[in-house]
């Protein structure tokens, strides 16, 4: 119903003094703090790829599908069918994902999903070495510098990868069979959850790196009923710690996963 057709009934039902007073009480109410002071961040770092046929892949395979089926000139209004696996381009993990009985995509308490982020500068060993797995003791040096890792934070790898986005060395196929790309050692899982983060970031193609053939740290960081996020974007514009991740995925019932939109406020 449109605004003015509401505002004549109200003015039917209350007559001109009835409208007076209640304008009056408006007036006199208080402003919710949420509209007098809205949160703003300063900055809002994106960390999120665009997804198109051509990113990347675990597989290999085209990331997403995107076919125009209604447009303007001839519908009236425009119209994709979208079609893609749940694990492409930036993405969630969620626990179903390698946990048989695990939290879907549409069970993360939401509450997680906005978190302190702490990030961890691995880019001069990825560099030296492509399939590079975090250590705990990469983890307890970066505390040393920086302070313990606050309960239900995002731990990011920064290990550089985000740059290779759209060159063949993202993937890194190996000459043998396989990939090479950073990720985490899989003891690092035990650590964390110490720590009692909420979830844990790479900007590779998997939580766990390239070289690994059982995904040792996905079983067990997922199934501790933790999340995920893969391929993130925009790692280098953040310091280790500060910022405060925001990440959304779609609510699939029985979803393992999905493309994401994550970003970083600082």
């Amino acid at each position: 119903m449109c605004d003015a057709c509401v505002m004549k009934r109200i003015g039917e039902r209350l007559g001109r003094r009835g409208i007076l007073a209640a304008m009056a009480l408006a007036a006199a109410a208080p402003v919710t703090t949420a509209l007098a002071q809205p949160t703003r961040a300063s900055r809002v770092v994106e960390m999120t790829h665009v997804l198109a046929p051509d990113f990347p892949t675990f597989g290999g395979d085209p990331a997403i599908q995107v076919e125009r089926v209604m447009n303007i000139a001839r519908d009236g209004y425009n119209l994709n069918r979208i079609t893609h696996g749940e694990h492409v381009g930036t993405h969630f993990d969620a626990p179903l994902h390698f946990a048989a009985n695990g939290a879907d995509a549409a069970t993360i308490p939401a509450a997680t999903l906005v978190c302190p982020l702490v990030v961890l500068d691995m880019r001069d060993k990825a560099a030296a070495h492509a399939d590079y797995a975090v250590t705990p003791e990469d983890v307890l040096a970066h505390e040393r510098a920086h302070g313990r890792i606050p309960a239900g934070a995002c731990v990011a790898l920064n290990a550089g990868w985000a740059a290779h986005v759209g060159t063949p060395r993202f993937r890194n196929a190996q000459p043998g069979g396989g990939l090479a790309f950073p990720g985490f050692r899989p003891d690092v899982a035990a650590l964390l959850l110490e720590r009692n983060a909420a979830g844990v970031a790479v900007d590779s193609l998997s939580l766990d790196h390239g070289g690994s053939r059982d995904f040792a740290f996905h079983v067990a960081w997922l199934g501790a009923g933790r999340w995920g996020i893969e391929c993130v974007a925009g790692l280098a514009e953040l310091q280790p710690t500060g910022a405060t991740l925001v990440g959304g995925l779609p609510r699939i019932a029985g979803g393992t996963g999905g493309p994401a939109r994550v970003l970083a406020l600082l």
